[in-house]
């Protein structure tokens, strides 16, 4: 797994620290390059926008830090989580339950969770949450360095 610092070459686009910026995947990466370099993107972060939102696993309160946040020069404002694909979707059940089943599901239903309630913080901010998966990187033309 890739992880680092990252060193913008526009800091003025940057919302937050830009000297505190650390991807914790390539795709995060592929995402901050493609941030910084896009003439498009006029204001962007990473991870510093925080919301609660309640677990159906635990049913308690945890914070869900949403991976970027990206305004683009039309105004639009996008909130973005970098998932694969695969995590996107309920997982097929296998003839016997397996220990990595079990946490397959639960990782779905607190994926569905925070992104339910991202969704709804999103659209009282004025803003659109989606998931970008690899093939939506891949349509933006946004190159993976490597798969995550």
């Amino acid at each position: 797994m890739h992880q680092g610092k990252f060193k913008a070459k526009n800091p003025q686009k940057y919302i937050g620290d830009y000297n505190s910026i650390y991807y914790r995947s390539s795709w995060e990466l592929s995402v901050m390059l493609w941030c910084d370099n896009n003439p498009s993107v006029i204001e962007w972060s990473s991870e510093e926008l925080i919301i609660p939102y309640l677990c159906p696993t635990d049913n308690s309160y945890h914070r869900y830090f949403i991976d970027f946040t990206i305004k683009f020069n039309n105004n639009e404002i996008y909130w973005i989580e970098l998932k694969p694909e695969k995590y996107t979707k309920l997982p097929e059940q296998p003839k016997r339950k397996t220990k990595r089943y079990i946490n397959e599901v639960f990782q779905y239903a607190k994926n569905q969770a925070k992104w339910k309630t991202a969704n709804e913080y999103a659209v009282k901010s004025g803003a659109k949450f989606h998931v970008w998966t690899e093939k939506t990187l891949k349509s933006l033309g946004i190159k993976l360095l490597c798969n995550q």
